[in-house]
């Protein structure tokens, strides 16, 4: 159990984790782009999986420095702002337009923020699934290495985060609509983009971490915490 104190960097980082949540989900999630690789040729992904893994970042940190029963109240935090977003993308798309907006200005609206109900129970269930298993793992680590080698924790913690994501999400959004390969190719693909983000913010990661446990004089071991994730006790 952890003692019940105020941290002057908690709530701006539970700000920052749900503002990058929603604005990969809402703004990424619509734009494909491609970039040429050498031996490989044309790479095709998804927008939002570049900025995606900044939640995972933040997932990181916040079960680093905070523990494991801080991190998942930010979670559920952006758990739930996920699931007010896409209510009220399915409230504006289904509005009537008025005379004043022309058919191409709505069908744009319903293009950018009109999102089916399979893919958003895809994006809903694999984002919990996925930050827990991370968190979930990073504090079972820290444990289990005495605080050290953090590079292991953050790394590891996003292979097994991710992964848990990434077998959500690409089949419950588009099993039957896209063929078998191309799901298993751009599931692939994607998985390896997100982890090789976390890889290459570690560096970041390291003074991040270091000057919250600094500013905060905390730096949290997950040695009798309740890891049931629909617990909100800290």
């Amino acid at each position: 159990m952890q003692t019940d104190r105020n941290y002057r960097y908690y709530d701006l980082i539970m700000a920052a984790f749900v503002a990058v949540l929603l604005c990969s989900n809402l703004i990424g999630v619509h734009k494909v782009s491609s970039v040429n690789l050498p031996f490989y040729g044309e790479y095709i992904y998804g927008a939002g999986v570049l900025f995606f893994p900044i939640s995972y970042l933040f997932g990181d940190i916040l079960t680093e420095v905070y523990g494991f029963a801080r991190s998942r109240k930010v979670i559920w935090a952006g758990f739930g702002a996920l699931i007010f977003a896409s209510l009220m993308a399915f409230a504006v798309t289904s509005l009537p337009p008025a005379r004043v907006m022309s058919p191409e200005q709505q069908m744009a609206v319903n293009t950018i923020f009109g999102q089916t109900p399979r893919i958003v129970l895809a994006s809903l269930t694999a984002f919990w699934l996925g930050e827990f298993v991370n968190s979930f793992v990073l504090a079972k680590l820290k444990v289990a290495s005495g605080g050290k080698y953090l590079w292991v924790r953050t790394v590891g913690s996003t292979i097994l985060g991710e992964l848990a994501d990434s077998l959500v999400f690409y089949p419950v959004a588009f099993y039957g609509l896209w063929s078998g390969e191309q799901l298993v190719s751009v599931m692939i693909g994607n998985y390896f983009i997100k982890v090789l983000w976390e890889v290459l913010a570690t560096p970041f990661t390291y003074i991040f971490v270091n000057f919250l446990k600094r500013a905060e004089r905390v730096d949290y071991f997950d040695k009798n915490t309740n890891f049931n994730p629909f617990s909100l006790d800290t």
